[in-house]
């Protein structure tokens, strides 16, 4: 099979029964569907799929509560299923299904949906569904707001689009700008990058974004909040005006909606957030003095069963400080922050992502879209100011449906912050018992 062209797009074949009386057309057309049918047999495809092994973990209704679909419904290239499949994807979740056929009809999207629910499939299939390899120009480009999103992001597209020869690239600051501009000089399909280094390498004239009809913001409320916004509108002056703009996001401030209002043309709205936190993370306080804290998060190490762990504080110098005494205290420990040098961070994100360390302590940089599939305990060892950070920070674990377990060390100070958030996310924050059933976050 040509992985290049011709590509077979293919649906689930409903039963047929055999018509009667039907004019030639119709006889001539039923013949078509049955050798199809006969092809798609005869060739059977999915058994030559590389599917990792099922995931057997308890799944909560955030993923599962679902219309039924396939993804074999969306008339999907080929080889497009095969990267889906392979990838371990077995049926499109809520986000998916929502998104996913509206987006390849060319609409405009302002999507809701919940933390490690899918999200970055639900553009990306679409996106790569509609990308022409044989088109040697940037047709769709991604932004996010954070460096380690953007390689994730891009990793995602590869390897969804691994039997289809389309070039995916991914450009963010801390990178070498001169690497970027000669990989331009080359085909690229698809680009991930961060706002401020795609708007740079335009202004230089080496990303051409004149055929790119795609424009996807994930993380859309970052992107759009004051400090990026006029990045964001310099970039969109380089695409074309017939561009299809997909917004993607947990939460939708006031900005998005003066955006959506100004740059989308009837956009298609998709909202499944009734409830904000995820069903699967059971949250937990802690009332501690701040010098109480290490002694707090030491106990919690040696009672809880961490597969991973993300610990959270609100400042660079607290976050090194914390790693020091963590490693002391004789856990293996990482941490991560956006004053490191781009190559650690990075080398730090690969390692951690591979289970190479148990447990990470970092500041809010590593809060937006990371999906790291083995955490399923996130600590608040600061405590956030205010409910999109919360929110964003325990959606580091329980991804995809998963059970997880968020931990809050709450100061005398951190009280107000404390209500207001539980008041703004309708949520609840039960005070830590003695013991903590391991089924509610280790299933």
């Amino acid at each position: 099979m040509s992985m290049n062209r011709n590509y077979q797009y293919v649906r689930r074949q409903p039963a047929m029964g055999a018509p009667t009386n039907e004019q030639s057309g119709s006889r001539q057309s039923a013949s078509v569907s049955s050798s199809m049918a006969n092809f798609n047999n005869s060739y059977d495809w999915k058994s030559q799929i590389k599917r990792p092994p099922p995931d057997t973990r308890y799944k909560t209704e955030d993923v599962t509560a679902t219309k039924g679909n396939e993804f074999e419904d969306y008339f999907l290239k080929r080889e497009l299923l095969m990267g889906i499949f392979e990838k371990g994807f077995e049926k499109p979740s809520p986000i998916q299904e929502e998104s996913i056929p509206i987006a390849l009809t060319g609409s405009d999207i302002l999507a809701r949906a919940k933390n490690g629910t899918g999200k970055t499939a639900a553009f990306c299939i679409p996106v790569i569904e509609k990308t022409d390899p044989e088109k040697n120009y940037i047709q769709a480009l991604i932004l996010v707001p954070t460096r380690e999103l953007a390689f994730q992001t891009s990793q995602v597209c590869k390897e969804l689009s691994k039997y289809l020869n389309i070039e995916v690239m991914v450009t963010t600051g801390g990178t070498s700008l001169k690497d970027d501009i000669m990989r331009l000089y080359q085909p690229v399909h698809i680009l991930v990058g961060t706002p401020g280094r795609v708007l740079d390498l335009a202004n230089k004239g080496v990303c051409k974004l004149r055929g790119c009809s795609m424009l996807v913001m994930d993380e859309a409320d970052k992107l759009l909040s004051p400090e990026s916004l006029p990045s964001i509108i310099q970039v969109m002056s380089y695409l074309p005006q017939n561009r299809q703009v997909l917004l993607f996001s947990a939460t939708f401030p006031v900005t998005v909606k003066s955006f959506k209002d100004k740059y989308l043309e009837k956009p298609y709205i998709i909202n499944l957030m009734d409830e904000l936190t995820l069903k699967g993370i059971t949250q937990y306080y802690a009332f501690v003095e701040e010098r109480q804290k290490v002694h707090c998060l030491n106990t919690l190490f040696s009672k809880l069963q961490i597969n991973q762990s993300i610990i959270f504080c609100n400042s660079v110098n607290r976050v090194e400080l914390l790693a020091k005494k963590i490693t002391e205290l004789g856990y293996s420990c990482f941490y991560i922050h956006a004053k490191m040098v781009q190559s650690h961070r990075n080398k730090v994100f690969h390692d951690f992502r591979n289970g190479a360390c148990r447990n990470l302590v970092c500041s809010d940089v590593f809060t937006r879209g990371i999906d790291i599939q083995a955490v399923n305990v996130v600590i608040n060892f600061d405590f956030p100011k205010n409910s999109e950070t919360y929110l964003h920070r325990v959606g580091r674990s329980g991804r995809f449906g998963h059970l997880g377990l968020a931990v809050n060390l709450i100061t005398y100070e951190d009280r107000v912050n404390f209500y207001n958030i539980e008041r703004e996310l309708g949520t609840e924050i039960k005070p830590i018992p003695a013991d903590i059933d391991q089924a509610i976050y280790c299933q």
